[in-house]
């Protein structure tokens, strides 16, 4: 059917620019993943979205036309906990793979998933690499205190087509905000988000409410989804899109700041998590206190009926 009568509505300017209906969204976002569309009209879609902004009924449309075209990860025994990885390193060095590796201590599924949007960054999945976590070329099943990455191409060519629409016009687009949205499982998840910008803070919290979902929304790391190692964020939590505020934000920094490495290459980045993980370096207290409101977040996710109904389903022979 194509999308120029959608790209007509949104593609009117700033002030001139229609909404689409979470349904019209669903319908438009889903012919865009099955790469039914040009790519001239995906370029259209893109720059439209970009001048006129996503509001959280259309985002909502994306993820309802995500989350069925998803190759996902099968259901774990407990909540798995994903964190979506797509900013890389540019001046701090890139923790999440830190934060990822904390809460498999605590026994969780941690599930990292991501690809690289600049060439200039150092991503997450290069870290994991040198810390001995391969990326995945498929969706089995993952066990308790277990880490894995899974490149965004394996759970959606089409998202990943998109993403790499960046790399072409130098332009964000719906994509980069959905990844940090959706959830690749087939059971009960947590996923951890970020923003940088304060728009997003609240347009992705008005999502999360919008599809009830089950999150941690902070101020990230560059647009990674670690708390800044440097001073504590503001961070949000949901439950079946019931927001509680979890933690206020910090004004300037910590009074004891974390001896980063100087470098952020991805050797220097892992020898350093290694050490805190050996516990020759404390873990900075920002990325502490977020796997403290993680679990937490957990426990209550693990304690809804819906979500032991699912545990009992994913655990049965």
């Amino acid at each position: 059917m194509g999308i120029s009568q959608y790209i007509k509505e949104i593609g009117r300017g700033k002030d001139g620019a229609r909404s689409l209906t979470r349904a019209q969204a669903q319908d438009l976002f889903g012919q865009v993943l099955e790469g039914s569309v040009s790519d001239l009209e995906i370029g259209a879609f893109c720059l439209a979205m970009r001048i006129k902004g996503e509001t959280p009924e259309e985002m909502a449309g994306f993820l309802d036309a995500t989350h069925p075209r998803l190759n996902r990860l099968p259901a774990t025994a407990r909540p798995c906990v994903v964190l979506p990885s797509y900013n890389g390193a540019r001046k701090l060095p890139v923790l999440t793979p830190l934060l990822a590796l904390l809460l498999a201590r605590e026994g969780l599924s941690v599930l990292v998933h991501g690809t690289a949007t600049e060439s200039t960054r150092i991503t997450s999945s290069a870290v994991m690499a040198e810390l001995g976590v391969q990326a995945r070329t498929s969706m089995g099943s993952l066990a308790p205190g277990e880490v894995t990455f899974a490149p965004t191409e394996l759970l959606s060519p089409g998202l990943k087509r998109l993403l790499d629409v960046r790399r072409l016009v130098g332009l964000r687009n719906p994509a980069h905000s959905l990844v940090k949205l959706m959830n690749p499982c087939t059971g009960p998840a947590l996923i951890v988000s970020s923003y940088t910008h304060p728009e997003y803070a609240v347009s992705m919290a008005q999502t999360f409410e919008l599809i009830g979902a089950n999150a941690l929304l902070l101020r990230g790391t560059e647009g990674e989804v670690v708390a800044d190692a440097r001073r504590m964020p503001p961070m949000d939590g949901f439950v079946a899109g019931l927001r509680q505020p979890l933690q206020a934000a910090q004004s300037g920094s910590l009074q004891s700041l974390p001896a980063l490495p100087a470098n952020i290459d991805a050797a220097s980045t892992a020898a350093y998590i290694e050490s805190i993980l050996a516990g020759q370096q404390a873990v900075p207290a920002p990325i502490a206190k977020q796997v403290e409101h993680i679990l937490h977040l957990v426990t209550q996710l693990a304690a809804r009926p819906e979500t032991q109904l699912s545990t009992q389903q994913a655990t049965s022979p």
